[in-house]
C-alpha cells in the first residue's frame, strides 16, 4: 500500500508557492506509506544544450564539488553541483552519454536518480515530513511536482527503492500497485541493455517505459502497451516536463482521485490530499476510469481512452510481427 500525489499549477502566479502547497498533500499520505518518500519537482529549465542530473550518495557530506570538477575535466566541458543533503544536482554541457558513463566508471557510489532540462528528483527513507524537510522543499518554486510515500511489501526500504523512478529524460514515475510479473519482464529488460538498482517491482515498469520511449514511441503509446505487457495491479503517475499523465489498470482497484480548478490540477490516492489546496471544495471532482491516459500540461486537459492490444509488445519485438492495434481515441476537454 502506497499513497501518490501529483500537482500542476495552471496559475503561474501560484508557482512560487508550490513547495508550500504540495507538502500537506504528500503528509496526508503518511498512513499509506511511512518508510519512505520523495518527489520529482519541475523547476528552473537550464539551456538547450545542458542536462541536469540528479545525484544521490549514502553520505550526507560526499564531495560534489570534486565530482562536478572531474566531470569537467574529463569532459572539457563546464559542470557544476548544487548539493542537497543526501542529494546534488549537476548541471553540465556536456554530452550526456560521456556523462553518464563518467560516472558509472569513476563514481560508483553516486547513483543517477533522473535527469533532463527540468526535473529534480529527491527521496530517502523516513517519514514524509522528515524527507521533504530535508531537501528544504517548503520554499520551492516551480511549474509541478509528483510524490510517493512508500510501504514496502515485496522488497526491502532503502532509499534506491524509493519513488520517483526516471524513465526517459524529463520523465519519472510513481506507482501504487503491485506487478505480478516484474522478474519475468526484469531478465527481458536486462537482455535489452536496461540496468537495475532494486528488486523494486516499480523500477521495472520505470524500465518499461524508458525501453519504449527510447524505441521513439509516445508516452501514451508506452502507456498503452503498457497495459498488455504489464501484469498486475497499478495506478502510474508519471511526471513530463509539461505536467503529467495518470493512468489506471484495466480493473482499476488501486484508489485514485483527480481534480481541477482554474488555478491547478491534482491527483492523489485519497481525496483527503487534495483538500488541503486552496479552494479544493470549488474543484470538479472525478474518479479516473479503467485503461484510460489523462495527461495536463501547456494544452490543457487530454484524455486517451486506450483501446488495449491482442499481443504483448515484448512479443512483438521478440518475434518481429506487425503489431495490429486498434486507434487510440484522443477527446479534449
Amino acid at each position: 500500500m502506497c499513497g501518490i500525489v501529483g500537482l500542476y499549477l495552471k496559475n503561474d502566479a501560484l508557482r512560487p508557492e508550490l513547495g508550500r502547497l504540495f507538502r500537506p498533500m504528500l503528509e496526508e499520505m503518511t498512513s499509506r506509506g511511512p518508510d519512505s518518500a520523495g518527489v520529482a519537482i519541475y523547476r528552473d529549465p537550464v539551456a538547450e544544450g545542458s542536462t541536469k542530473y540528479s545525484l544521490a550518495h549514502a553520505s550526507g557530506d560526499h564531495d560534489w564539488q570534486a565530482l562536478a570538477d572531474d566531470i569537467a575535466s574529463a569532459c572539457a566541458a563546464s559542470a557544476r553541483a548544487r548539493p542537497i543533503d543526501t542529494h546534488a544536482v549537476l548541471i553540465s554541457d556536456a554530452d550526456e552519454a560521456q556523462v553518464r558513463a563518467r560516472l558509472a566508471e569513476h563514481h560508483p557510489d553516486v547513483r543517477l536518480v533522473g535527469s533532463g532540462r527540468s526535473v529534480e528528483i529527491f527521496k530517502e527513507t523516513g517519514l514524509p515530513k522528515d524527507v521533504y524537510s530535508r531537501f528544504d522543499l517548503d520554499r520551492a518554486e516551480g511549474s509541478h511536482m509528483i510524490g510517493h510515500t512508500r510501504m514496502a511489501t515485496e522488497s526491502a526500504v532503502t532509499t534506491a527503492g524509493s519513488h520517483p523512478f526516471a524513465t526517459g529524460a524529463d520523465l519519472c514515475l510513481v506507482h501504487n500497485g503491485s506487478l505480478s510479473n516484474h522478474n519475468r519482464l526484469r531478465e527481458e529488460l536486462v537482455r535489452r541493455g536496461l540496468s537495475f538498482q532494486t528488486e523494486n517491482d516499480s523500477e521495472v515498469a520505470a524500465a518499461y517505459l524508458t525501453w519504449k520511449i527510447r524505441q521513439g514511441v509516445s508516452l501514451t503509446r508506452a502507456l498503452e502497451d503498457a497495459l498488455d505487457d504489464l501484469d498486475g495491479f497499478f495506478t502510474f503517475c508519471v511526471g513530463t516536463s509539461e505536467g503529467f499523465a495518470v493512468l489506471r489498470d484495466p480493473i482499476a482497484c488501486k484508489h485514485a482521485v483527480l481534480a481541477e480548478t482554474d488555478d491547478w490540477v491534482a491527483m492523489a490516492t485519497e481525496y483527503r490530499a487534495i483538500a488541503t489546496l486552496p479552494d479544493a471544495e470549488q474543484a470538479r471532482i472525478w474518479e479516473p476510469r479503467p485503461s484510460t491516459v489523462y495527461s495536463w500540461g501547456d494544452t490543457g486537459l487530454e484524455v486517451d481512452a486506450l483501446a488495449g492490444a491482442h499481443g504483448a509488445a515484448l512479443e512483438n519485438a521478440r518475434s518481429g510481427t506487425a503489431d495490429n492495434r486498434q486507434a487510440v481515441t484522443r477527446t479534449p476537454h
